[in-house]
């Protein structure tokens, strides 16, 4: 029997409703943007049945989290995890393939995918190491634990290959910030991913060059002191703007645009040292110059070469070159839901009203991109309300992390925290061409069991954790 005092009375029933209310909301628009003439309900023929059944199933396994005793999971770590690669092992091996991945088990009719249930396992396993006595992220060792924890599950997931999935694991990162993680890393590979990015942005690498040494310069000239150098700073600053603009523009040649920002790095680099008596600053920056363009030129080069697969060029041109792909082929998706959102206007279309939506314009229109169905019937009010909604889920979830008294059920809830806000933000996101397309469900929202299943179930397991806060 459930017992009433551990339930009842201690679980978070904010982030219950709340949870409550994304699933309820998920199946009325999984209804709507599957509706057929002629179909029921209750029909396990129809995708609305299909996951009101993976709904109830949902629902259970939730319940049997609450009646477990909190210390089961935290027993069961290291297993749970280990059962979860398993699946991940066993799918390149008994698994079909669907679209290109093999991904998916396929039981009595319906589909299994093991990358939602290695969330879960990853989230328990972390929590599990992070809480051990004597773990700390400062040492190197504990680091490459724990960061081979994340990296195991991403390279079995990308011989699916299934790159969505695997870049949620990357969300580990919060709880490792949370836990300690020096900042610096952070830093660094934000570094690294706007350099690959930049590259692939100018087809001409050039203009990364002027853009770090500019900034290098500016950077140099406001750590100087004397009236003297300020000016130059103040001359540089002024110089930076002008001549980017000029070389943008073609009105200047980039070369010679290259050669003067560079004389003005060495410039500012020596009265810098003589200023400071510490070279330390114009190594570090000039050593950034050199990793950002290295970057930069291996994206740029792999890139226009077409050195990627084909369908990974496309995905990138929609996101990064959207007038550069072909409308009727990688773009289309996300000019359909563009489309659809904009339809929507203020109030929506009403629903089951949205023209594009009943007309199935958009593909995956029920999964990767059901939000432009939102869009569209419930228009830009409904939009920020689902957003709203989550955004209030997340900040309940942070407040219930806040509060845990256990090492072990903070880190799994801040998990938790990090998975669903990938999952939101670059869901949404690509929906609207601002995030690459990379086939991400919307929490509760998407039609799909195994993701209801596996997200019910790790909420299922932090409230179980949460009200049981006092004795943990």
């Amino acid at each position: 029997m459930l017992n009433r005092r551990g339930i009842d009375r201690n679980i978070d029933w904010v982030t219950f409703s709340l949870y409550l209310a994304l699933v309820m909301l998920g199946w009325t628009m999984v209804y709507s943007t599957t509706y057929q003439e002629g179909q029921t309900v209750l029909s396990l023929s129809s995708p609305a049945g299909k996951q009101l059944l993976w709904t109830a199933i949902s629902f259970a396994a939730f319940a049997v989290t609450m009646t477990l005793d909190w210390k089961f999971w935290q027993t069961f770590a290291y297993p749970i995890y280990a059962l979860t690669l398993l699946g991940l092992v066993g799918v390149l091996i008994f698994g079909v393939r669907i679209k290109g991945q093999l991904s998916w088990y396929s039981i009595a009719g319906f589909t299994l995918q093991p990358s939602e249930f290695a969330k879960f396992g990853t989230a328990l396993a972390m929590a599990a190491y992070l809480s051990t006595a004597g773990v700390n992220l400062k040492t190197t060792r504990d680091q490459l634990v724990a960061g081979g924890l994340i990296l195991v599950p991403i390279f079995l997931i990308q011989l699916q290959p299934d790159t969505g999935s695997a870049i949620v694991f990357l969300s580990f990162l919060l709880v490792l910030y949370r836990q300690g993680l020096n900042s610096v890393y952070y830093i660094l590979g934000g570094f690294v991913v706007a350099m690959l990015i930049i590259g692939i942005l100018y087809e001409d690498y050039r203009f990364l060059w002027i853009l770090l040494l500019s900034i290098s310069c500016i950077w140099l000239g406001a750590e100087m002191t004397t009236k003297r150098t300020r000016w130059y700073f103040v001359g540089l600053l002024i110089a930076s703007i002008t001549i980017w603009g000029l070389s943008y523009e073609g009105k200047l040649d980039i070369n010679l645009a290259l050669y003067l920002f560079g004389a003005g790095f060495l410039t500012l680099a020596y009265f810098y040292s003589r200023d400071k008596k510490n070279i330390q600053l114009p190594v570090v920056l000039g050593g950034s110059i050199a990793l950002g363009s290295l970057l930069a030129f291996t994206s740029n080069y792999i890139y226009y070469q077409k050195l990627l697969p084909p369908h990974q060029i496309d995905r990138i041109s929609v996101w990064l070159h959207p007038s550069k792909s072909n409308p009727m082929g990688a773009g289309y998706n996300l000019i359909q839901s563009k489309m659809a959102i904009s339809a929507g206007g203020l109030e929506g279309q009403g629903f089951m009203n949205g023209t594009i939506t009943r007309l199935n314009y958009v593909p995956a229109q029920s999964t990767d991109f059901i939000i432009s169905a939102v869009g569209e019937e419930q228009g830009f009010i409904g939009m920020v309300l689902v957003i709203g909604l989550f955004l209030y889920f997340l900040l309940s979830i942070i407040k219930i992390a806040e509060r845990q008294r256990s090492t072990f059920s903070r880190v799994y809830a801040y998990s938790l925290v990090g998975i669903l806000f990938i999952h939101v933000f670059i869901n949404i996101g690509m929906t609207m061409g601002i995030m690459p397309v990379v086939g991400i469900p919307l929490p509760f929202i998407s039609r799909g069991g195994t993701a209801l299943l596996g997200f019910t179930i790790m909420i299922g397991v932090l409230l179980k954790l949460d009200s049981k806060r006092y004795q943990i």
